[in-house]
């Protein structure tokens, strides 16, 4: 296992902020997730970074040195370094060096399962090495462009030069390769709109819990063991958006999304990755906010979150705040709905489950309203449509066709109005 020398920067004079400190954290926490060890760390106070090595001239004397002492491998830095950074660091401190962009990438890249996935995290990677490639102004020259006897024929290109060639034309393969997905993912998105089943999403911090809820919302109103998401106590254990159907008893069903986890100063070349991913996101009807309750520094994993949908552009979505683990905060029996948007749940021993369900039945009430058809029997379909995705107090088999009371979506109201009646005929046992 490589240990690691985590290097990091408080942009102020003045004091050490709480923010800085949960940052180191989590890149220990993150060099961790990349199967690697955490042996020391430095810090430093500086009102701007410095230009060339992003840490001043004499800690980087103070890096080298503690790279000697500990026998670190590798040392990663706690914020995106420049080329020139980058290449000046890895002279200066004859060791490896790694920025947190990099080190993202390197997680995500070894968690990414499905073929889309892995084209995501690879088109940002690529995105993120072409400008960092080693030597940059050490091996380039020019090509003669002149022709004939007075042509300058050049030296050719130099090693760098063809890598770069390499990378920009692998990346313009990958990117076709990945339209070609989304295009197919944005076909299977407006088929899920057409049906008029509302869609709600899983958001949150990484390893708060989502897959776990989805997973105990299968579990409780669904029962298809091979339905599960995979789940696991680790960083971006997720990095592919799966959607499920949840069928609650008597109530309408709903399509859930299970998507990736946010982080503090996400990089931006994932996020542009992984946009058509996370247009699950946007365009949900209701999200579910996921937050790891047991974690202290969870009101700040709140606001990543709410700023990272804020850039998505899925700020004005209403939201359900789960706190999850709260069995781990000694609760006990704890409370479970708080008002009508939070509560307290223990998705794991699947405590609180039944709750979360009353708040989204109740926040997705307002697309439904009670109708009664009258449907020709030679419209079949329709028939076989509603019993599928409404709720169904009352059927019945009449002379000019079948009778169906029920609790159906506005927009399935109003592409069936033509076998609409005015109003109920309540049945005996209806009520």
């Amino acid at each position: 296992m490589d240990k690691v020398l985590i290097v990091g920067v408080n942009f102020t004079t003045e004091h050490k902020s709480q923010h800085f400190d949960l940052a180191m954290e989590e890149m220990a926490s993150l060099v961790k997730a990349c199967d690697m060890e955490p042996v020391g760390r430095i810090e430093q106070n500086m009102e701007s970074a410095n230009t060339a090595t992003y840490i001043g001239a004499g800690k980087v004397q103070e890096v080298r040195e503690m790279v000697r002492a500990l026998e670190a491998d590798l040392v990663v830095f706690d914020n995106g370094l420049s080329p020139i950074q980058l290449r000046n660091l890895s002279r200066d401190l004859d060791c490896p060096v790694m920025d947190r962009t990099t080190l993202i990438l390197e997680i995500f890249s070894a968690r990414a399962k499905t073929r889309e996935a892995k084209l995501q995290v690879e088109v940002a990677r690529l995105q993120y090495m072409l400008p960092r490639l080693v030597g940059l102004h050490d091996a380039l020259s020019r090509q003669g462009g002149a022709s004939g006897a007075m042509s300058n024929k050049g030296a050719g290109e130099k090693k760098l030069e063809l890598d770069r060639r390499r990378l920009e034309q692998r990346l313009t393969t990958m990117r076709r390769e990945l339209e070609k997905i989304s295009g197919e993912r944005e076909t299977q998105r407006k088929k899920r709109a057409a049906s008029g089943i509302p869609r709600v999403a899983l958001v949150g911090y990484t390893n708060a819990g989502k897959s776990t809820v989805m997973n105990a919302m299968l579990s409780a109103y669904d029962g298809e063991g091979e339905k599960m998401v995979y789940e696991e106590d680790m960083l971006f254990a997720t990095l592919d958006t799966t959607v499920r159907r949840i069928t609650p008893p008597d109530q309408n069903d709903f399509l859930l999304s299970d998507t990736v986890g946010f982080i503090s100063n996400l990089p931006h070349n994932l996020v542009k990755a992984f946009r058509s991913t996370l247009e699950e996101v946007r365009e949900a009807d209701l999200l579910i906010q996921v937050i790891d309750y047991s974690d202290e520094n969870y009101t700040e994993h709140i606001r990543v979150t709410e700023e990272t949908l804020k850039d998505l552009g899925a700020e004005r979505i209403p939201m359900i705040y789960a706190y999850n683990k709260a069995d781990l905060c000694g609760m006990g029996a704890f409370a479970t709905i708080q008002g009508d948007d939070r509560l307290y749940l223990s998705a794991k021993s699947q405590s609180g489950i039944d709750a979360l369900m009353t708040l989204i039945s109740g926040k997705l009430s307002k697309r439904y309203q009670d109708c009664a058809f009258i449907i020709p029997y030679q419209r079949g379909d329709v028939v076989s449509y509603l019993n599928d995705n409404a709720v169904i107090h009352c059927t019945e088999y009449r002379e000019d066709g079948v009778y169906m009371e029920t609790n159906v979506s506005r927009i399935d109201a109003a592409r069936y109005e033509q076998f609409l009646v005015n109003c109920y005929e309540r049945l005996p046992g209806c009520e």
